[in-house]
């Protein structure tokens, strides 16, 4: 049985829950990789491929606020395997799916899936953090970054040689996750009593800058899910049309965007918990902005090295953006990993739907420049409050300082 001391790190299960969280992301990377083919097969264009996307994440974005809200109120600690088996029937399914809207179908299911592991496995992640709340939550979140970015590469080789029937195979994965969460589920409920610890310092804030900074944090994950939506979506469109790529070679392309996406998870955390979230919000949304300005004008080889630096730069912010949000509402940890996930899930879905249509309309690679002008909206992070500063003001002094 997994099992960790209260006093460090849970090392084990921080693992366990990353593991699985690579595998469901490496899972649901199967249905955007294998996107070429779905076009042919069913002779989709831009906008209906974007509408696979938007089902899935839409899916996952209005179902994983609900069920976080839920879960701060009476934790279900082996939800996390009952949410694994929507997926694997979701693979099953799209592995067989005969038409369009059953593929619509299967992917959904997938967003169920995503829907339930994500609060309740972030929420895990907090309990087994020993206080290295960002560690934690990157340690979390960069095993799906991980899969995403393993989940392209295999299907390089697996379903674009092989055809939508190999899908399939990816259930194996799905198998697998069932069976580590449901040891992770028996540790869960032995700890369920602490579920719902966090921070206090969040709780002093009014409650309308607690709005407010919300707010700001909402807009900052539209910025940067809106256009990994242009990259993760259409970027093998973009290659294909532009530098006139193989679909394999356009796939590896995007493999190294989503290894630079899990890298740059894995130190937005770490470094969070030792010099301030708001520091790392700054540099990864708005730092950025440079390179996504210059990316749609580049030739290939510039276009991938830009592509490398995006990744890792804007994908440093979320985990800080998660766990400054949880220190912001104490208490609401599944909630707030719930509306977060589900906005980024929801915002992912509409950005492929909509830039989709004006790709249809406009082109890929005007898509790309309009794009570019979106992690200006990283200014905002000005307007967030301090709680960081105030919890350290409000500890009480030792004698003699």
């Amino acid at each position: 049985m997994l099992q960790v001391r209260d006093d460090r790190t849970g090392f084990r299960v921080l693992a366990a829950v990353s593991f699985c969280h690579l595998l469901n992301d490496m899972l649901q990377s199967a249905i955007p990789s294998a996107y070429p083919i779905f076009k042919s097969a069913y002779h989709l264009d831009f906008g209906q491929i974007g509408a696979i996307t938007l089902t899935s994440q839409i899916t996952a974005s209005l179902l994983q606020p609900v069920v976080g809200m839920y879960t701060d109120r009476r934790p279900l600690p082996y939800s996390l395997a009952t949410g694994m088996c929507f997926t694997l029937t979701g693979l099953v399914l799209l592995a067989v799916a005969p038409s369009y809207l059953f593929v619509l179908l299967a992917v959904a299911c997938v967003g169920i899936g995503s829907a339930v592991f994500h609060p309740e496995s972030s929420r895990v992640a907090r309990m087994a953090s020993g206080g290295r709340h960002g560690f934690a939550q990157s340690f979390f979140q960069v095993g799906g970054n991980a899969g995403s970015a393993v989940g392209p590469l295999l299907a390089a080789f697996l379903i674009l040689p092989f055809g939508q029937r190999s899908i399939a195979l990816f259930s194996l994965g799905a198998a697998a996750a069932i069976l580590v969460l449901l040891r992770v589920g028996r540790w869960y409920a032995g700890r369920r009593s602490q579920s719902g610890c966090a921070t206090r310092h969040g709780s002093e804030l009014p409650r309308r800058q607690v709005v407010g900074a919300v707010a700001i944090l909402v807009a900052l994950v539209f910025s940067k899910y809106f256009y990994m939506a242009s990259l993760s979506s259409f970027y093998t469109f973009f290659l294909i049309q532009k530098f006139h790529v193989s679909v394999r070679m356009a796939q590896l392309y995007l493999f190294l965007f989503l290894g630079a996406v899990a890298l740059g998870t894995l130190a937005g955390g770490p470094i969070g918990d030792r010099i301030g979230r708001r520091y790392v919000i700054w540099g990864s949304i708005l730092g950025v902005l440079p390179f996504t300005l210059v990316m749609p004008y580049a030739n290939r080889f510039w276009t991938a090295v830009l592509t490398v630096i995006i990744g890792l730069v804007l994908s440093s912010a979320f985990s800080a953006i998660v766990v400054y949000a949880q220190e912001l509402m104490p208490g609401r940890v599944g909630a707030v990993a719930g509306l977060f996930f589900g906005i980024a899930f929801g915002v992912g879905g509409i950005g492929a739907a909509l830039l989709g249509e004006v790709a249809d309309q406009r082109g890929i690679e005007f898509v790309y420049r309009v794009c570019s002008f979106l992690p200006a909206i990283g200014l905002l992070t000005a307007f967030l409050p301090d709680i960081e500063g105030r919890a350290t003001a409000a500890q009480p002094r030792a004698v003699g300082a």
